[in-house]
């Protein structure tokens, strides 16, 4: 279990190089569209994103798989799902595995660099040695899964559009389970995986030019009138009900703490507000009270299923925060209803989390012990006055997590360290969460720990203190 979770990891951290790239594509898409600067080469620009999406999909997990980062890695994902799709199309023409084609192709190349990009070969076949052999390795092997694919895909391809029939036809009810599985696997950061098939693969739309989107966020762009049943509640729950938990967590502290946790709960607030991003909000109660969070992944099934109910239909290219709101505003059915409903949600959220955070007693932000907070301001203090305040943080997180020589691997995503420890009992969490981290999740060897939106410069500041 430990060696696969780690292999799904690995995969929905790797899902988000290729996902960061819609914002801009969604940008470019509605900014040239005639209902706003009616620009069509603008449009084109980003249509072209979302009709490459597969080839995107392969070239950009290949290169998170890989431990590098490798360019080679990503020229054989491009490679990996040309050869597959190509070959595929020879056994038979009918058979389409969309984005799902992209992210096998780019898993196989990703793991194909891993294990052979340093190989040695014979002097007279030197030059193809090393990781000039990566993309003649995942060529081969796509023939292979071609040949594979090309006689089941035809199976596999009603089975998935079966089970995606029957979510989209379940309305209400797939909905709202989908948005309680995508809550329920946020701790363990498997949700890009289910969300890459619900955006991504479910459903079918041919555009008027004839070109096939598949998937909710896909078709939602393209123009499919019927898509964005799997987003529109999300606006819900991430405009109105996470700030209205950073509220309930303000108003739960004793007021002498209240001032100096104001600046973080507004920041954290309002990042979701604006962009759609929770998990900072979210990890802050997510292992405090893991019942608190099973509601909250109720509430979050509730808003799907009651926009769904509603006949609201709106999408992101991001999340599902006010900038996509507005972006996408001309493309949604009856946006505006999900402003009052986001504001029921919102009370609903603020009174079920202030009665339990007060009710049970639950050590939230402002509500930890003195002594932590203590702690953090003297490991604060102690930083080298000579390096910068990220190089000061990283080393901090680095001994809170058993030194530099327990991190084997050091990777990150939108908000959280993804790491491999040689050790996990080094790995202190009070110390962590006296540092300002907002939770900490571990499966053997495996830890993620939630920063924010800057974890990303702090991922590259641990790799260049631990290489030094």
């Amino acid at each position: 279990m430990g060696f696969l979770f780690k292999r799904l990891q690995e995969i929905g951290k790797a899902l988000m190089l290729p996902i960061a790239v819609l914002p801009a594509a969604a940008l470019l898409l509605r900014l040239g569209a005639t209902d706003v600067l009616d620009i069509p080469f603008i449009a084109k620009g980003g249509g072209a994103v979302f009709d490459n999406l597969p080839l995107i999909f392969s070239i950009g997990i290949s290169v998170g798989i890989a431990k590098d980062g490798s360019g080679a890695a990503g020229l054989a994902g491009g490679i990996g799902y040309l050869v597959l799709v190509g070959a595929m199309s020879a056994i038979d023409a009918t058979l389409n595995m969309g984005v799902l084609a992209g992210i096998i192709s780019g898993i196989e190349a990703g793991c194909l660099y891993n294990r052979f990009h340093n190989i040695r070969l014979p002097e007279f076949l030197g030059f193809f040695g090393g990781s000039r052999f990566v993309p003649i390795a995942t060529a081969l092997s796509s023939i292979a899964l071609a040949l594979v694919f090309g006689n089941v895909w035809g199976t596999c391809q009603s089975v998935i559009q079966g089970i995606g029939e029957w979510i989209i036809g379940a309305g209400a009810v797939g909905t709202f389970v989908y948005g309680v599985l995508n809550r329920l696997l946020i701790p363990v950061g498997l949700h890009h995986i289910l969300n890459s098939f619900i955006w991504f693969v479910f459903g079918e739309y041919t555009t008027p030019a004839g070109v096939v989107a598949t998937g909710d966020l896909n078709r939602f762009f393209a123009g499919d009138p019927h898509a964005g049943m799997f987003m529109a509640g999300f606006f819900i729950m991430m405009m109105f009900g996470m700030p209205a938990v950073a509220l309930a967590m303000y108003y739960a502290a004793p007021a002498a703490k209240r001032p100096e946790i104001a600046g973080m709960l507004a920041s954290v607030a309002f990042t979701s507000f604006l962009t759609g991003i929770t998990e900072p909000v979210e990890f802050m109660f997510m292992f405090i009270s893991p019942v608190l969070f099973g509601i909250h992944a109720v509430l979050t099934g509730l808003a799907l299923a009651v926009a769904y109910s509603f006949g609201i239909l709106h999408g992101f290219g991001f999340s599902a925060g006010f900038i996509d709101y507005i972006m996408n505003y001309g493309l949604a059915t009856k946006p505006l209803y999900i402003l009052p409903l986001g504001l029921v949600f919102g009370a609903v959220y603020y009174a079920v989390f202030s009665w339990a955070i007060r009710h049970y007693d639950l050590p939230t932000l402002g509500r930890y012990e003195e002594e932590k907070m203590a702690a953090a301001a003297e490991e604060t203090r102690t930083a080298p006055a000579e390096e910068t305040a990220e190089s000061g943080r990283a080393r901090q997180v680095a001994a809170a997590l058993g030194g530099f020589e327990n991190l084997l691997v050091i990777g990150n995503c939108a908000t959280r360290l993804r790491l491999e420890v040689a050790d996990p009992e080094l790995v202190d969490e009070g110390a962590l969460k006296a540092l300002g981290v907002r939770g900490v999740f571990r499966a053997g060897k495996n830890v993620q720990v939630v920063i924010g939106t800057q974890v990303e410069f702090l991922a590259g500041e641990m790799k260049r203190l631990k290489n030094i």
